[in-house]
C-alpha cells in the first residue's frame, strides 16, 4: 500500500522504473493516471487512449489522494461574493432590502463583498434628497401608487427610529403590491436590455442609506460602481455627480470601496461614443486623486476596469488601461456569462465543453495583468450562468448549479482571488433569491460552499480507468473534483480537515476510494440533489435526503451531514453535486490560517 501511495502522490506513471511488485499490483486495475487540479492544466485535460485489460468493465473504482503539505493557491476569505443590479431602484426592490428574511439570507453568505453595479451603472445619477415618495414613479392605478408609496414612507419613518442595524417587517399586502409593480417593470427592463437602450436612474440619499444598511446588517462590504459615462466635451470623465455621492457617503462614515463604470468596452453600442482603455485609465487615476482628497476614502480600495469577455479588441482595451492605471487599482476585474439566456436548454448545463470555456479567458486576462503588474489580484465580477436575464426553470434551477460550482472550483484552482455572483436578488432568473424571498438551488449551493470551503486550495491526484475513446472524439472530464482546507469558521471540524467537492455529470454513479493521506478517515457527506418530480428543473433541493428550507425569517436550517464510516468508498450518484469533509487528516497545509 505504501508503494501505491507513493505512485499516487507522484502524479505520473512510473512505467519502466516501477518495482516489479508494484507493477503486479497495478496491472489488474490501474491503466491511467490523471492529475485533475494542477492549476496550469485546468480545462486542458484529455484522456489518453488506452486498452482495457481483459475482464475489466467500463465502470471502475477511482483512487483519490490530496497533497496535504502545502496549498497550491490561497484565495480571499471573500472569494464567493454577491452583486446587486441598479435595476432594483427601477422595480422597487431596493426599498425592501431591510426585510429580516433577506438580511438573514445574505448574512448566511458573509463574509463577502456586495457589488452594486450592472448594465444601468452608467445611467445612474445621485440626488441628495431624503423623501423618496416625491421622486419615485412607477406603473399602476392610483390606489396602487397611493397605498404603496404611503406604506414605503411609513416604513422609512419606522426605520429612522431604529438605531444600529435597521430591520423592517413588511406586511404581506405590501409585498404583494411590490410584486405587482416588479412584474410590470420587469417587462420594461427586459425591453431596455434587448434594445440596449437604457433610461436614466436616480439614486437618492435615502436609497443609498438603505443599500448601505443592508450590506452592513448582512456583514457584507459594499463596492459601489460610479457612472463613467458622464463625460466632458473632451471625453474626459465628469466627476461632479460622483463627488456629491462621495461627500454624502463620507458624511455618513460609510465604509465603501469603489469602481468606475461597467463593461466600458461596450460604450459605443450604448451611447455611440467610445472610451478607450488609456482614457479610462486616466479616469481611474482622476478618481483615485478624488478619493485621496476625502479623508474617509483616502485609503479606500478601487477595482476595475470590469471589461467584458476578453476577445481581441477587449484585450487591447485592457492593455491600454493597464499601461495607465495598472498600479492604481487594487484588483483587475472582468465579467463572464456562459449562455445566451434566450436560447438556453437544460442539456447546455451538462456540456463539459461549456464548463471549460472559462479556462481560456483566465489565461488571457492573466497574461495581460502579469505583463504590466505581476502579482496583481484578479477578480471575476458579474458572473452568471446565462445572459439576458436568464430563463425560467433553467438558470434558477438545480441544473444551473453544475456551472456555478465548477466556476468556483476552476477559478479557485487558477488563483482568481474573488468571484462576484450576479445576482443576489434581481429581475429575471439569474438570482440566488426569488421575489418571494425564497432561496433557490444556487443559494443553497453557495451556502454549503461558504460553510465548508476555506481559502486554501489543495492539489488532488486521481487514478482510475477510463473508457476507450472513439476515433476522432475527445473525451472531456465529466467528473470534476476539487479540494480545499475546510473553512476555519466551521467549528464542527478541527483544523487540518479537508473538504472535497465533486460534480458528477455522468448518467451513472461513480465510486471513489480515498487513498494515501485520506485513507481510513471518517468522512461527512453533504449530498445535494433536486427535490420533487421536476428533476434538473427543480427549484428546491434536498441535502442528504432532507428538503432545505428556512426555519423562519430569521433562521437558516441546520446543514446536517451524513457520517460515513472510515474507509468506506464514496458513491457519487449521477448528475449530482456533493461535498465531503475528511475529518482529522491533520493536514499540514490546513493547520494554520
Amino acid at each position: 500500500s505504501e508503494l501505491i501511495r507513493g505512485f499516487l502522490l507522484s502524479g505520473m506513471p512510473c512505467l519502466s522504473s516501477c518495482p516489479p511488485g508494484l507493477l503486479a499490483l497495478m496491472a489488474p486495475g490501474l491503466a491511467l493516471m490523471a492529475t485533475f487540479s494542477l492549476p496550469s492544466q485546468a480545462g486542458d485535460r484529455r484522456a489518453l487512449p488506452v486498452e482495457k485489460p481483459p475482464g475489466v468493465k467500463g465502470r471502475t473504482l477511482i483512487l483519490l489522494d490530496v497533497n496535504t503539505k502545502s496549498p497550491v493557491r490561497i484565495i480571499s476569505e471573500n472569494f464567493l461574493s454577491l452583486q446587486l443590479d441598479p435595476s432594483i431602484i427601477h422595480d422597487g426592490w431596493l426599498d425592501f432590502l431591510s426585510s429580516r428574511r433577506l438580511v438573514t439570507l445574505a448574512r448566511g453568505l458573509a463574509p463577502a463583498f456586495l457589488r452594486f453595479a450592472g448594465k444601468r451603472t452608467d445611467f445612474l445619477q445621485f440626488h441628495n434628497v431624503k423623501n423618496p415618495a416625491k421622486s419615485r414613479g412607477g406603473p399602476g392605478p392610483d390606489y396602487y401608487l397611493k397605498n404603496y408609496e404611503d406604506d414605503i414612507v411609513r416604513s422609512d419613518i419606522a426605520l429612522d427610529k431604529q438605531k444600529g442595524c435597521k430591520i423592517a417587517q413588511h406586511p404581506d399586502i405590501m409585498l404583494e403590491l411590490q410584486r405587482e409593480k416588479a412584474a410590470q417593470m420587469h417587462l420594461v427592463l427586459l425591453k431596455e436590455q434587448f434594445s440596449n437602450t437604457y433610461s436614466n436612474l436616480t439614486l437618492t440619499a435615502r436609497s443609498l442609506d438603505k443599500l448601505y444598511n443592508f450590506a452592513d446588517c448582512s456583514g457584507l462590504h459594499l463596492i459601489f460602481a460610479l457612472n463613467a459615462l458622464r463625460r466632458n466635451p473632451n471625453n474626459s470623465w465628469n466627476s461632479s455627480n460622483a463627488l456629491s455621492l462621495l461627500k454624502y457617503s463620507a458624511s455618513k462614515k460609510y465604509n465603501i470601496s469603489w469602481e468606475l463604470g461597467n463593461e466600458p468596452n461596450n460604450y459605443r453600442t450604448l451611447i455611440g461614443r467610445s472610451v478607450n482603455g488609456s482614457q479610462l485609465g486616466k479616469d481611474y487615476t482622476q478618481l483615485r486623486s478624488l478619493l485621496q482628497l476625502i479623508r474617509t476614502y483616502s485609503r479606500a480600495h478601487l477595482y476595475g476596469p470590469n471589461i467584458g469577455r476578453p476577445r481581441k479588441n477587449v484585450i487591447a482595451f485592457l492593455e491600454g488601461f493597464m499601461k495607465v492605471a495598472g498600479g492604481t487599482v487594487d484588483a483587475v476585474t472582468w465579467q463572464h456569462y456562459y449562455i445566451d439566456g434566450r436560447v438556453a436548454k437544460v442539456t447546455d448545463f451538462l456540456k463539459t465543453r461549456l464548463l471549460d470555456t472559462l479556462s481560456d479567458q483566465i489565461r488571457k486576462i492573466q497574461k495581460v495583468v502579469n505583463t504590466y503588474t505581476p502579482g496583481k489580484k484578479i477578480w471575476l465580477e458579474g458572473v452568471g450562468t446565462t445572459s439576458a436575464g436568464g430563463m425560467n426553470n433553467l438558470s434558477d434551477s438545480y441544473a444551473a448549479g453544475f456551472l456555478w460550482l465548477n466556476t468556483l472550483g476552476l477559478l479557485a484552482s487558477q488563483g482568481i482571488d474573488v468571484v462576484v455572483r450576479h445576482s443576489f436578488l434581481d429581475h429575471g432568473h439569474n438570482h440566488l433569491v426569488d421575489q418571494n424571498f425564497n432561496p433557490l438551488p444556487d443559494y443553497w449551493l453557495s451556502l454549503l460552499y461558504k460553510r465548508l470551503i476555506g481559502p486554501k486550495v489543495l492539489a488532488i491526484h486521481v487514478a482510475g480507468l477510463q473508457r476507450k475513446p472513439r476515433p476522432g472524439r475527445v473525451i472531456r472530464d465529466k467528473l470534476r473534483i476539487y479540494a480545499h482546507c475546510t473553512s476555519y469558521h466551521n467549528h464542527n471540524y478541527v483544523r487540518g480537515s479537508i473538504t472535497l467537492y465533486i460534480i458528477n455529470l455522468h448518467r451513472s454513479r461513480k465510486k471513489i476510494k480515498l487513498a494515501g493521506t485520506l485513507r481510513d478517515k471518517i468522512v461527512h457527506q453533504y449530498l445535494l440533489q433536486p427535490y420533487g418530480n421536476d428533476g434538473l428543473h427543480s427549484k428546491s433541493v434536498q441535502l442528504n435526503g432532507q428538503l432545505l428550507a428556512m426555519v423562519d425569517d430569521g433562521t437558516l436550517p441546520e446543514l446536517k451531514p451524513r457520517p460515513l464510516r472510515a474507509g468506506r468508498t464514496l458513491v457519487i450518484p449521477p448528475l449530482t453535486m456533493s461535498f465531503y469533509v475528511v475529518k482529522n487528516v491533520n493536514a499540514l497545509a490546513c493547520r494554520y490560517r
